[in-house]
């Protein structure tokens, strides 16, 4: 049996756990820092999710496998371009520390080279470097679209 592929993202967000879970649970909110990428679920333990663009095209889907708002999210992970490689979990862990909240992304593959964790590698930090600055000063740093998997 292969090893695992795993990435692990860690940041400081100067906001409160009830912000950070509504801008990573909200549609209209995830679009904007996001790259027009909409995120779209109940949120509740076993409902669907999906990112959903614009033009009804949906790149990534799932399940929440748990739902503990606004401290815990986790969810089964599919990116279509590269669908034969099953199912990744993505697991968000929101603690308070002060004045902000440590968010604590861990993505991880049953594969040992996974092309799923090679390209969400790439694009977590711009993703959520634009989610942090976005909370934190109303703008985010990267407008143009994270390249696809291929």
């Amino acid at each position: 049996m292969a090893s695992a592929s795993t990435f692990v993202y860690v940041t400081f967000i100067r906001t409160t756990p009830q912000k950070l879970w509504q801008a990573l649970t909200t549609p209209e909110f995830s679009r904007q820092y996001w790259f027009g990428v909409s995120t779209v679920s109940s949120w509740e333990t076993g409902a669907p999710w999906a990112l959903k663009f614009d033009d009804g095209r949906v790149p990534d889907s799932g399940i929440v496998t748990e739902s503990d708002p606004p401290r815990r999210l986790a969810l089964t992970w599919r990116h279509e371009l590269v669908a034969e490689e099953g199912y990744t979990r993505c697991v968000f862990d929101l603690e308070p520390d002060g004045d902000s909240v440590k968010l604590t992304i861990t993505h991880t593959s049953e594969l040992e080279h996974s092309k799923v964790i090679q390209h969400i590698s790439k694009g977590w930090p711009r993703i959520i470097s634009n989610l942090k600055s976005l909370l934190e000063t109303g703008t985010v740093l990267f407008a143009e679209r994270i390249q696809t998997c291929s």
